[in-house]
């Protein structure tokens, strides 16, 4: 007798077929992550770049070159600097967003780049809360108010009271976010009317500072400092809560104006380009990291008042969130107008 053969049913081919998807895709899956997971070993094979949005000389630049340097002898591959600047850091910082994620292109930003432009413009080349992959916090500095030494006045207050005397006369200077935010809130909160003027770089403004085209200006140290000991300039006030032990007599802003909540520090930090596998931002974390726990590094940037604080990408990545939170609203304060 002959035996009839039957022909699978639809649900039976079905799931046989789905099943078959299934295991497509998850090799495919498999295959891609062992292929991104041999790339993050493998790296780094070639130099890397940095891009530092700000001036050669400023501190931005001054303490990314001394991170690049460390990396680069645990990376055992070069990290060429290069500065991309203007806009506030803009001009760096949208090249990087654009850079292939491959982990070949980094940022060395700061408060300036990576939290304050997004109230500062009316419109950015690039999403900042989501064009960079957060690698590891740097360090911070204080900032230090100066004037011109040809300006009679000895002390914060003593230029307050002449700003409120003469409104819009007292002219500052400023050549990124932080220094043109922290002179404008400190003007708002002591009630002073001053007169801006923009800067492509620190280094330019601490020149006309000297040479007194402009009366006052507030910058990180790696600026101010060396023109403070040396007399060439006279420092008022630091921006920080407590006085910098690189300059104990300094007073800060709210010792000398007897205001309360007065703060704005820079920091420094390195991202990479939104999408950089995690294994390659863990290697570029831990060489950051062992560079800003170094004791030469240390030593070297006392002077600027720089203090190293080693972090994860994911306390980075909280940082800047609150960071930006706080700076929109010291921009608000300040009646700063997005440009």
């Amino acid at each position: 007798m002959a035996h009839l053969l039957s022909s699978p049913s639809p649900s039976n081919s079905w799931t046989r077929s789905t099943s078959l998807s299934t295991l497509m895709i998850g090799a495919c899956l498999s295959l891609g992550l062992s292929l991104t997971s041999a790339w993050a070993q493998n790296y780094p094979n070639k130099p890397i770049k940095v891009i530092i949005p700000f001036a050669a000389g400023s501190a931005t630049d001054q303490i990314g070159r001394a991170f690049a340097s460390k990396m680069s002898d645990e990376l055992e591959q070069p990290l060429v600097v290069e500065n991309k600047v203007g806009v506030n850091g803009m001009i760096g910082a949208d090249f990087v967003a654009k850079a292939p994620a491959d982990g070949y292109t980094l940022l060395f930003g700061t408060n300036s780049t990576n939290a304050a432009l997004k109230s500062l413009m009316k419109k950015l080349p690039y999403d900042q809360d989501t064009a960079f992959a957060p690698v590891a916090f740097m360090g911070s500095v204080p900032l230090i108010v100066a004037v011109n030494n040809e300006v009679s006045v000895k002390t914060l207050k003593d230029l307050v009271n002449m700003a409120k005397q003469k409104p819009g006369m007292v002219t500052f200077a400023s050549a990124s976010t932080s220094q043109l935010v922290s002179t404008a809130m400190l003007a708002g909160m002591a009630g002073i009317e001053l007169n801006h003027i923009p800067y492509k770089s620190g280094p330019t403004a601490m020149t006309d500072l000297i040479g007194g085209q402009v009366m006052m200006f507030t910058a990180d140290f790696a600026v101010m400092l060396p023109q403070v000991k040396a007399g060439k300039i006279r420092g008022l006030a630091v921006t920080s809560t407590q006085r910098s032990k690189a300059i104990p007599e300094l007073p800060t802003v709210n010792e000398a104006l007897g205001l309360k909540g007065y703060e704005l520090i820079a920091y420094f930090a390195s991202f990479a380009p939104a999408g950089t596998p995690k294994d390659i931002i863990a290697k570029l974390n831990k060489a950051s990291n062992n560079a800003a726990s170094s004791k030469d590094i240390q030593e070297r940037f006392v002077d600027l008042g720089f203090e190293a604080d080693p972090s994860t990408p994911e306390a980075l990545a909280q940082r800047s969130k609150l960071e930006t939170a706080k700076w929109a609203k010291a921009i608000h304060e300040a009646k700063i107008e997005a440009q």
